[in-house]
């Protein structure tokens, strides 16, 4: 399949336009307020020689600024405003003016440690920092065609070959996303020792030998250098004849399992927090840190891309199946412990110390995509809607200046969202994944389009020749959808529409006339972990000579439904999970103040859906009773916890025999 530019789909949708509006308009903008304010641009202006003062935030906090450079591209490509502009020309200029000659940046070592460079890779972030650079300087160059940045980034890059191209495995990076980087670079400069360090960065996974005796040494290394540190603030503070606040905000609140602390630490040791546990072919377990993970796969995926390896994709394909069926929540959500940030046990999705990271499922919706490309499967299409909808989109604020980092699917209170965080690594990952969201509503080739995502939108396309399509749609709300084409002759081609796996029905009519067609579900394997079976959607052809003016709507039911968890999910027994469409549903104690979120039972046959329109700009509630006949509201996951604290509930108890 071919990819739409995303500069090229001018997205006019019913949900989606005001979720980009304010992506453009103020979440870009306090993202930047938050990185001055928690000085981690001052860093940079420390570094390069412009600013004195205590340098701010983790040693991985270069990343941050740079992933916000990346976002801000990408939104300028498609929403110029000159404040925009202002800011990344100015980032632009003093990235420039702190990153060495020779191409390093990395502010941590260059202010604490000058001369220091690549050691405790798998702890210290160094070369997943350069990543979000390179990657920083391809979103600029492409939304712009200026080299001034892509130059910079080339400078890193050329520097990471010379170092590490025919390094030992143990110079992989812990944490993954250069490789993704590396690729991008190479798209856009066709040179392949940048595809070659990539690929010898993907291969050197899990060959390293005693690696955790390893990982004790750099951990001892890295820890000595933090007291250095620390070291360095007691005496500036001290020259400086008073105490100097951190202005970094508090961490995010996290429940926590018990021996959440000694997991975290025994799959590090093991290697499978840095999937660093077996060569990247032998891998068919999710496991590990969860946002490492999806970066991974992703990288791989698009080696796949250009490399076709049928060992590779196979094992792809089946730790793809085994997350689904075994390690991936009820909203797309991966990653269930705290402090590992990542995959439990099969089956081990305790609602209330449920992690779920936002960055994971973003990380989870590059990969999907694509495998979506690669395969031409509806089953990873559909998991990408999923988990945007629900995963992805909850870790953003309504207004685009709060976020959520952790998304436990039950809340007591004490987990609410924040102007920004310790770890502020979401905020601008989601901004850069929704200033992309055109390229992926559909792709074609010579002879198919598939459509993807039901997304409103116009847009050109450049195969067959001439052919425009519209897309009208009451997405999330309503499952009408109407596609318009014009083309300048009339041609044949295969329209291939994806059915949703939550569907309940679906009617076709083409130029007012109803189609026939026979629905039949991908193969849905085993009960999932969470009652979410992505592997029942498929794409369903039609084929015929299209001319310009036809119209084609597609109408899909969007049943009520209760999510039942495999009974292996012992945590969640007896509860279900209701939603309705691709939204994933929850109980939120804003609208149900006198009701007990967690011991009521909900009874199953009432449930209905009522439109709201004086709420979030206008949503589709679900009306509940308990068995005690209590009234029950629910809304969208993805809308919880924007009208301050509150406790929230997704796996309500089930009334007896009402079990579906």
């Amino acid at each position: 399949m071919r990819e739409i530019p995303p500069q090229d789909v001018n997205i006019q949708d019913v949900f989606w336009s005001k979720r980009l509006e304010i992506n453009a308009s103020r979440a870009i903008f306090h993202q930047w307020q938050m990185l001055e304010a928690s000085g981690c641009i001052d860093n940079f202006r420390i570094a390069a020689g412009e600013k004195e003062g205590l340098r701010q935030g983790w040693y991985f906090a270069d990343s941050d600024a740079t992933k916000w450079l990346d976002a801000a591209s990408r939104i300028e490509r498609n929403h110029h405003d000159e404040r925009l502009t202002i800011l990344i020309n100015d980032f632009i200029r003093l990235l420039k003016k702190a990153q060495c000659p020779d191409g390093y940046l990395f502010t941590y070592n260059q202010i604490h440690f000058p001369g220091c460079r690549w050691v405790n890779l798998q702890i210290e972030h160094e070369l997943y920092c350069h990543g979000h650079f390179i990657e920083a300087g391809v979103s600029h160059y492409e939304a712009t065609q200026r080299q001034d940045l892509l130059g910079a980034a080339r400078l890193a890059a050329d520097l990471l070959i010379r170092h590490f191209l025919d390094a030992e495995p143990s110079q992989t990076p812990g944490h993954e996303e250069v490789e993704i980087a590396l690729l991008r670079l190479w798209q856009v400069t066709g040179y392949d020792p940048y595809r070659e360090l990539a690929d010898h960065f993907l291969e050197g996974r899990g060959r390293t030998h005693f690696f955790g005796l390893s990982l004790i040494r750099q951990f001892a290394n890295n820890g000595q250098r933090e007291k250095q540190v620390g070291r360095e603030r007691d005496k500036y503070q001290k020259e400086h004849s008073g105490k100097i606040e951190d202005r970094v905000p508090a961490a995010n609140k996290a429940v926590k399992p018990p021996f959440s602390l000694a997991r975290f630490y025994a799959s590090a040791l093991s290697g499978d927090y840095f999937q660093q546990n077996r060569p990247i072919r032998e891998q068919k377990i999710p496991v590990g840190h969860a946002v490492r993970f999806g970066y991974l796969e992703t990288a791989a995926a698009m080696h796949l891309q250009f490399h076709p390896d049928d060992e590779l994709l196979t094992s792809m394909q089946s730790i793809w199946e085994r997350m689904v069926a075994r390690r991936m929540d009820v909203t797309g959500g991966l990653g269930a412990l705290p402090d590992l940030e990542g995959f439990g046990s099969d089956y081990e999705l305790a609602p209330e110390t449920a992690y779920n990271e936002t960055c994971a499922a973003l990380a989870s919706l590059l990969w999907n995509w694509q495998l979506t490309t690669l395969t031409g499967s509806a089953k990873y299409s559909d998991l990408f809607e999923w988990q945007l909808y629900n995963a992805a989109l909850v870790g953003m604020g309504w207004q685009g200046d709060t976020y959520l980092y952790n998304n436990p699917t039950l809340c007591r209170g004490g987990i609410n969202r924040q102007a920004w965080y310790a770890i502020p690594c979401c905020p601008s990952n989601l901004s850069r994944i929704f200033a992309d969201l055109g390229k992926y509503i559909f792709s074609y080739d010579e002879k198919n389009i598939w459509v993807h995502q039901y997304i409103g939108y116009e847009t050109p396309l450049i195969s067959p020749p001439g052919l425009q399509i519209k897309m009208e749609t009451g997405f999330p709300w309503q499952g009408r959808v109407k596609l318009i084409f014009t083309l300048p002759l009339a041609q044949e081609f295969t329209l291939r529409l994806r059915i949703p796996s939550w569907v309940g029905n679906a009617v076709i009519l083409v130029n007012g006339i109803q189609q026939e067609f026979t629905l039949q579900p991908g193969h849905s394997g085993e009960s999932t972990a969470s009652g979410v079976d992505p592997q029942r959607a498929i794409y369903l052809p039609m084929a015929r000579k299209w001319s310009s003016g036809d119209v084609l709507e597609l109408d899909l039911e969007m049943p009520i439904q209760v999510r039942l968890p495999n009974p292996k999910v012992k945590a969640v027994r007896g509860r279900g999970a209701v939603t309705r469409g691709p939204l994933v549903y929850c109980l939120e104690s804003s609208d149900n103040p006198n009701v007990d979120l967690f011991g009521s039972k909900i009874v199953q046959g009432g449930l209905k859906a009522v439109e709201e329109a004086n709420l979030f700009d206008g949503i589709t509630r679900l009306i509940g009773k308990t068995s005690e006949g209590q009234e029950l509201i629910f809304i969208p996951y993805a809308l919880w916890g924007n009208r301050g604290p509150s406790q929230m509930n997704v796996w309500v108890k089930i009334a007896e025999n009402q079990e579906m």
